[in-house]
Parts: structure tokens; C-alpha cells; sequence
């Protein structure tokens, strides 16, 4: 073979591909045509295992205006002549190397996608997972991150406003950082990121071109850690200043009718940008290396293509209008070049000056072989989803307070107020409900309406059952928003596994996306955008499989939200929604369960069509002004949702013996069975409430009543509420003080 396995490794690219590329191209490719197929080709860029499985998703409906993968981010339409833009990215291979910079260049990137399509950044959202405080590294790993995603997107005056963290050892090796931006714009005024037009000419704005990440999208996010192996040099460094600059003047450009397209240059740098543009448009390109800013000395045209340096976007110009942009950079204190022009031949052409170094057609850059792996359910499933409660001894009363007392401080379910307090989530004075409810909520300036933004997913569930898991999450999603009285609009998503090439990892893949595909539908929530994030194992070890779903709902009166908090004392408490499932699988995956045993196994159970109409329950009561407060009963099962609505609101609770009916203490307490929502009411509007639930034929059950400063569940659990909440507030901040 005429290039070496290590030359291969190094592009990420293997002997089979290499062949194909050979027998596509008709001749060998030099080094540099190598890269450009190495990067392009990558997972990251490529989704050769996912793509085909991506086809699941439903990504049409009646406000859908840019679908997955037609623009860099996805577009759904809100009214009045506004959309929202929308896209879900991961940065978890880099943040596991530099945590501070991996993180924060990952809210660079997001940031980007939004503004590229000339959509003002209205909104970040995070998933994070990470392994347990316990252990130091997990603690370095964890502040490093939260620092990098404020320390950034402070600086760029973007609200950061809602999100999840979840901690658990399979994430210690690979945590996973995704972030989510959101951004508005006026329909008309959409940017494209599509090359076009012969002879117009390519711009590369921004921050001068160095070495750091190199390889970042074939050989840090494309492929599986490998102990001991050097991979600083892959890790992108940021200026957030430089951004906001950035941001400010190509939302200036995008009102101006001199440009074709704005591209963001992320992984894969100019590769990527100008080739997958090149591609979009169904043209080719031209352009020169020597005419690309640098900051370091020596730099190959290998090098400069493929850098990921940060905080730098491609502008294609129309040809005669190249002095007005240069112009409008300048006035932002901006550096602007000319390096290339748009073709008509489709031919990817990377001169160094007078001599050609790369020749490629663009669609066989843009067209790698995709797998499609057999998907074999894996052996050790059936064993992890045995759960047999007769082995395993009821709650008994005295334990009660015990164990609420700990659910609530420990790290999955305690408040994160330690984390977002680090972030400005109330600048550009947009946010009504702030991090820490179901759903953050944003006005949208110049009209009556809101939206409301939620982030979610659990691992655990998809690694007891990856078909089921993947449905709760998009449930789940939808929930939160329905929660805060918003109607959900669109997903996006961000796909985090482990090898794809192995068979069990292809099936876990497959069936979440499976899963999530069949909740969509039932929901009618369609998917507008995303990111799939593969190998994310280490040393043969995979992360719990991950799917995360970042979801936008519309409040067509954002006067007419809700929140999780307990309003007036004397209103009732109930249970909406909620159906009879055989116990193991209430408590399957549970936190409960974990911190009781040690265990996560068993098998989460859903059931849409009750979540549909429980969803449609909760939001009719909202808008009816039936109901004061609804809270989505997840983590840590129902006595944790209503001792966090009591918590919020600074009031306490009375329940009386609801729990009986035959049920386990600790199913009735901590169960997380799906598809269940606490709400409260006045005593006056509880018939309308049941009505309604009758109407729609949603279980309701009554639980108790807000009442006094104690939190009482009649023979499991009486605790003054000022305990409750110094074990809620302050869980995080004991476990990072942990030293054992």
C-alpha cells in the first residue's frame, strides 16, 4: 500500500476507505487530498454509521422552514414574521483533554451555527455528564467545564438559561459536554450557506489561522480515546471577544444584499467550510493557501487547511461588492481576505500560489461510504434488565426521611444553582423563568409571546432499554415544556455513544433513534437539527448510551406560564397522569434504586398515548388558568417532585395515606414512572380540574394540600421544610467538597 497504517491513523481513515478513494479518485491523492478526505470523512463530518439511521426522524411540519442537514442549523417559524433557529452540538472528546477551553470553544461553535444564518443568539442551553465527585479528576473535569461555558458565553452577552447534569460512572473516561443555541430572526432575512454564483469570491474573516486543532474532527471526535496518547494539540483555543465582534458585524453583513453565503469554520476548518458550501451549492471552488492570515511561522498548505483555529467564518461575496464588506470588517476592527472565487466546474482546487496542491471533485469529498453495521442486542441486556423486587426489602417508615433527605442532596437531583449562578442567564433582559425550573422562558421582544427551552435525557434508561430510553427522552422533553404552558415546537438533538463498529453500540444507537423517532411522531414534535457524537469509550468502555434532546415550545401569551412552585397554602395538590405499571418498572433505572442497591437495571416503560393526553391535560389547565402549578415527576420519583415544588415555592405540604392501594412504599415515594405531572389548584377551580381530566380520560389523583412549613406524607415522612431545602440547596456544593 502506498501510504503507511500510522499515516492512515492519523487521518482517521481506514485501509478500505483508502482503496475507495483510490479507485473513486482514479489515481492516488497526495497528503494533502488525504486530509481533506481524512477530515471529511470523519464521523464528525461524514455520519457514516448514523446517517442512514438519522432518516427515522420526522423533520416536516406545517412551521418546519430549514429541516436536518439542508443548513447549519435548523428553522421553525414562530409568527409575526420571526423563526427561531436551532442547533445541539458536542465538544466531549475536547472538554475530556482541556475542559475549560473544549468547553468553552464548544459555545463558540454553537454560537456560530446560530449567527451564520443571521439569527441574533437569543439563548444557550447545556447537557452535561460527567463521573462522580468523588473522585478528584471528575471534580477538575466538572469546574473546568462550567468555567469554560461561563467564562465564554458571559463575555459574548448570550443568556445561558437552562440545561441538566447528571453523574455517573460510566461518563468518568468521557464526559460529555453539549451545548445548544438558540437564535431569532425575521423570515426574510435568513442567510444560506450555500456557495453560488461563478466568480464571486470567497472571504475568510476573523481571527488569523494556527495549529491548534489539527485533527480535530477525524482524529479527536472520529475515534476512541487511546491511553496515553498526546491530543492537546487537537484542543481549539478561543477569544470570546473576537466573537462578539464577529457575531456584531455578520449580523450588519446579513442585512446587506452583498453576500451569497456565511459559513462558520469549525471542525475541519477551511476544509470543511469551503467544501461543504462548495457542495450545498452544486459548484466548485478555488483557493489559495498563501493568501490565508497566519500566526505562525511555517505553516504547510496541509496545515492550514485543516486547522480548527477558532472565531473565524467564510463569506462568499458577490464579485464587485468585495470593498463594502472589506469595509464593514474593518469598522468592527475586523481582518478580512480574499482567498478564493466560487466555480462551475464542481472541483475542490487548493493552490499555493502559482502550484496546485489539491484537485478533488467536491462530491467525492462530500460522499463517503456510510455502514450499516448488524445491530446485535447485547447478551449482558437481559441480565441488567432483570429486576426482581421480592429480593429486595419495601422502604419501611422509619426510613423515610432518610432517604428523601438524600435523594434530594445528592448531585442528579440537588439544585444546580452552583453552576448557573457562574452564568448570566438575564442579560439582553429576555428571561421570564429562570435556570432551575422544567423550562427556562425568553419574551420575545415586540410581541406578546414567549418561549420556553428545555434540555433532557437519561442515560439510564437507554442502557436498560435503548427503544424505550429514547422515547422517555423526547416525552420527557415535551413534558418540561408543557409544564411551563408551552405548545412544543421542535427538537434538536445531540447523539452520544460509544463504537459504532461494535454491534452493540450500532444497536443501542439504532434503537434510541428508533425510539425517539416513534415519540416525535406521537407527539408531533418534529426534529430540525442535530449533532451524532460516536466513540466516546475508552479503553474498551463505553458511556451509558446518551441521547439528549434539546427541545422550543411557543406561548402564545407569555403572561400564561407556570411554574414548578407551590402558590397558596390551602390549594390541593394532585397527581396528573400516571397509569398502574408493574413495580419493577417504576423503579427500573431510578435513582432511588441506585443509591438503595448500588444497581441500575431493570426496564423503563412508557406509554405515549396516555403521555399525549396527559400533555395536552396539563397545557389546557394552564391556559385555563386551572391550575397554579405543574412540575414534571422525574428523578427521584413523586415525593421528590412535590418536595421540590414545595421548596420553590417556600410553602409546605400534607399528604394523606394516597400511597396505599397496595403499592410498595418505595414505588409510591421514588418510583419515576413516566408520563406523570404534579399540579396544584384552588380549592374553587379542583372541579374544573377534574373535568378536564375526565374529558381527556387522564388518571387524576389527589395527594394532599399545601399547607404550613412541615413536608408530611402521612406514616413515610414528616420533615420541616427548612431541612428539605438545605439538603436540596446544598447537595452539589457538599459533594465537590469531597476528598475521599
Amino acid at each position: 500500500m502506498p501510504v503507511s497504517k500510522e499515516l492512515l491513523d492519523e487521518v482517521a481513515l481506514s485501509e478500505e476507505e483508502y482503496q475507495l478513494i483510490v479507485e473513486r479518485l482514479g489515481r492516488e491523492p497526495n497528503h494533502i487530498e488525504l486530509g481533506l478526505f481524512g477530515s471529511l470523512w470523519s464521523e464528525h463530518c461524514g455520519y457514516k454509521h448514523s446517517k442512514p439511521l438519522l432518516k427515522m426522524f420526522p423533520s416536516q411540519g406545517r412551521q418546519v422552514l430549514v429541516g436536518p442537514g439542508e443548513e447549519n442549523a435548523g428553522v421553525v417559524d414562530i409568527g409575526d414574521g420571526l423563526c427561531l433557529v436551532m442547533k445541539m452540538e458536542s465538544h466531549n472528546h475536547p472538554s475530556a483533554v482541556e475542559p475549560y477551553q473544549g468547553a468553552a470553544t464548544g459555545v463558540g461553535g454553537i454560537v456560530r451555527d446560530i449567527f451564520t444564518m443571521g439569527a441574533r443568539p437569543i439563548a444557550l442551553l447545556n447537557s452535561l455528564r460527567f463521573g462522580p465527585l468523588s473522585q478528584a479528576r471528575n471534580r477538575y473535569l466538572f469546574s473546568g467545564v462550567v468555567g469554560g461555558i461561563a467564562g465564554y458565553g458571559n463575555c459574548l452577552g448570550i443568556p445561558d438559561v437552562a440545561g441538566e447534569i447528571f453523574f455517573d460512572e460510566s461518563y468518568s473516561e468521557n464526559p460529555l459536554v453539549n451545548a445548544m443555541g438558540v437564535g431569532i430572526a425575521h423570515k426574510e432575512r435568513l442567510v444560506k450557506a450555500r456557495a453560488s454564483g461563478p466568480g464571486n469570491l470567497l472571504m475568510l474573516v476573523g481571527a488569523d489561522t494556527g495549529r491548534d486543532g489539527l485533527h480535530g474532527a477525524s482524529g479527536l471526535a472520529s475515534r476512541t480515546f487511546e491511553a496515553g496518547k498526546e491530543l492537546r494539540s487537537a484542543v481549539q483555543v478561543g477569544n470570546p471577544f473576537l466573537e462578539k465582534l464577529l457575531l456584531e458585524a455578520c449580523l450588519e453583513l446579513a442585512q446587506s444584499d452583498w453576500v451569497v453565503a456565511l459559513q462558520d469554520l469549525g471542525a475541519a476548518g477551511l476544509a470543511s467550510a469551503s467544501v461543504e458550501s462548495a457542495a450545498r451549492g452544486g459548484c466548485g471552488i478555488d483557493l489559495d493557501v498563501l493568501k490565508v492570515p497566519r500566526r505562525e511561522q511555517g505553516m504547510t498548505p496541509y496545515e492550514v487547511m485543516l486547522s480548527e483555529s477558532q472565531e473565524r467564518m467564510l463569506v462568499v461575496v458577490r464579485r464587485g461588492y468585495e470593498e463594502k464588506v472589506k469595509a464593514l470588517f474593518q469598522r468592527w476592527d475586523l481582518r478580512s481576505d480574499v482567498i478564493g472565487q466560487v466555480t462551475d466546474d464542481g472541483l475542490a482546487r487548493v493552490r499555493e500560489g502559482e502550484r496546485m496542491v489539491a484537485e478533488v471533485p467536491v462530491g467525492l469529498l462530500t460522499d463517503p461510504p456510510l455502514y450499516r453495521p448488524k445491530a446485535r442486542k447485547p447478551a449482558w441486556l437481559r441480565r441488567v434488565q432483570a429486576l426482581d423486587l421480592k429480593d429486595m426489602p419495601d422502604l419501611s417508615p422509619q426510613e423515610g426521611n432518610d432517604v428523601l433527605l438524600r435523594l434530594l442532596a445528592s448531585p442528579n437531583i440537588a439544585s444546580k444553582h452552583w453552576v448557573y449562578r457562574q452564568y448570566d442567564h438575564q442579560v439582553q433582559d429576555n428571561t421570564v423563568v429562570t435556570p432551575g425550573e422544567d423550562a427556562a422562558i425568553l419574551r420575545i421582544k415586540g410581541t406578546g409571546k414567549g418561549i420556553a427551552l428545555t434540555a433532557d435525557g437519561n442515560g439510564r434508561y437507554c442502557y436498560l432499554d435503548p427503544y424505550q430510553g429514547g422515547s422517555i427522552a423526547v416525552a420527557e422533553a415535551a413534558r418540561n415544556l408543557v409544564c411551563a404552558g408551552a405548545q412544543p415546537l421542535a427538537l434538536t438533538d445531540c447523539l452520544n455513544f460509544g463504537n459504532p463498529e461494535k454491534k452493540d453500540v450500532y444497536y443501542q444507537l439504532k434503537e434510541c433513534i428508533r425510539g425517539m423517532a416513534r415519540a416525535c411522531r406521537a407527539l408531533k414534535v418534529p426534529v430540525l437539527s442535530g449533532n451524532v457524537s460516536l466513540y466516546n469509550e475508552t479503553r474498551g468502555q463505553a458511556i451509558y448510551p446518551t441521547p439528549v434532546v434539546g427541545m422550543v415550545g411557543l406561548l402564545e401569551d407569555v403572561t400564561k406560564h407556570c411554574t414548578s412552585a407551590f402558590k397558596g397554602e390551602g390549594d390541593l395538590v394532585f397527581l396528573l397522569g400516571g397509569a398502574e405499571i408493574e413495580p419493577e418498572a417504576a423503579l427500573a433505572g431510578s435513582e432511588y434504586l441506585e443509591l438503595r442497591s448500588g444497581r441500575v437495571c431493570g426496564r423503563p416503560q412508557i406509554d405515549l398515548q396516555l403521555e399525549k393526553r396527559v400533555q395536552r391535560c396539563c397545557l389546557e389547565a394552564i391556559r385555563s388558568g386551572i391550575i397554579r402549578s405543574a412540575h414534571d415527576c422525574s428523578d427521584g420519583g413523586l415525593a421528590v417532585a412535590l418536595a421540590e415544588s414545595a421548596i420553590a415555592g417556600g410553602l409546605g405540604f400534607w399528604g394523606g395515606r394516597w400511597w396505599g392501594q397496595g403499592q410498595r412504599n418505595d414505588v409510591a415515594l421514588f418510583g419515576e414512572g413516566q408520563s406523570r405531572i404534579v399540579v396544584s389548584t384552588s380549592p374553587e377551580d379542583a372541579p374544573r380540574l377534574r373535568a378536564l381530566a375526565g374529558a381527556e380520560q387522564v388518571p387524576l389523583q389527589e395527594l394532599g394540600r399545601v399547607q404550613g412549613q412541615h413536608f408530611i406524607i402521612e406514616g413515610l415522612i414528616d420533615l420541616p421544610l427548612a431541612q428539605l431545602a438545605r439538603a436540596w440547596w446544598g447537595g452539589l456544593e457538599e459533594a465537590l467538597k469531597s476528598d475521599h
